[in-house]
């Protein structure tokens, strides 16, 4: 969720935004994309990202994996409506046209998959590199419903091979596992000095079930079923158990699409997938109605 306050009073400092005339400016607070990817230290990329967050091997930064989203599917309904940003994206390296294959994906006519090569929280990075960005109290949304699901990231060494023919599968016949990505072949960043990384996705109904169980316990039964789906795998050298309790917007707010407004003075608007739909163009259009109420306040 993000948070926009507007204010007529001058600032000063770094959280300062531009002015505006007559004095007014405007403040994007916190949460940009779906909630904090992590701060440093904390095992994940950069300073944002919820569910587009990347984790880093304790043993090679350079070998990452995302636990979150894995890809970007640009539709035909938001192709023109949303082409800048996409097209920015593109021009700045951040997304590239997805190559690799990824075996179960359910295409329609006229969608276009991205992968970001440097980790899918360079999205919410480049956004935030352009934003002013300051701490708030968040308001919560108890209308807003989320399913929720647990991430696994394998780490391994150099020259590691993982002998299978696609980049990405989704699982159908498993209670446990729905998706498993080789993420550097996703990503289409292979490279003989840098390890590959695995990332499992679990079911949801095994999310729920297993919410409030111990990481540990989680990650050695996702390990147990990755047995019976990828027999004989490598020992990682480094494994990232992620709970992801606010995984996909499955209910928002009514009568506030995009946006909700929490109060004139001082005017103060929410906003986020939750909102919309739990995608790059849900956060997109959410951040469009965002900048659209804050105009017309100012």
């Amino acid at each position: 969720m993000a948070v926009a306050h507007a204010t007529a009073s001058p600032g000063s400092g770094p959280a300062a935004a531009p002015e505006r005339p007559g004095g007014a400016r405007g403040h994007v607070i916190g949460d940009f994309l779906s909630g904090p990817g992590g701060r440093p230290g904390s095992g994940r990329r950069g300073l944002g990202g919820g569910r587009m967050t990347t984790a880093i091997s304790p043993h090679n930064p350079l070998c990452t994996a995302d636990l979150g989203a894995q890809y970007v599917t640009c539709t035909p309904q938001y192709d023109k409506k949303h082409q800048t940003f996409y097209d920015e994206l593109l021009a700045h390296g951040v997304l590239k046209p997805l190559v690799s294959p990824i075996e179960g994906t359910m295409m329609k006519e006229g969608d276009c998959n991205f992968v970001a090569p440097q980790g899918v929280s360079s999205v919410v990075k480049h956004y935030l590199n352009q934003s002013v960005i300051s701490e708030c109290q968040r308001q919560q949304l108890e209308s807003v419903n989320y399913s929720s699901r647990y991430a696994l990231g394998l780490f391994y060494e150099a020259g590691t091979k993982i002998d299978v023919p696609w980049a990405g599968k989704y699982i159908t016949s498993n209670p446990c596992i729905r998706f498993v990505s080789i993420d550097n072949k996703k990503r289409n960043i292979e490279s003989s000095e840098i390890g590959p990384s695995l990332v499992i996705h679990t079911t949801v109904p095994f999310g729920v079930t297993h919410l409030e169980h111990s990481i540990e316990d989680v990650q050695e039964l996702i390990l147990q079923q990755l047995e019976n789906i990828l027999p004989g795998l490598p020992q990682p050298v480094a494994v990232k158990c992620h709970k992801w309790r606010y995984s996909q917007v499955t209910g928002g707010p009514d009568k506030c699409p995009g946006q909700m407004t929490l109060h004139l003075k001082p005017f103060l608007v929410c906003g986020g997938d939750g909102f919309t739909q739990s995608n790059l163009d849900g956060c997109i259009t959410s951040a469009l109605c965002l900048l659209e109420a804050l105009r017309s306040h100012i």
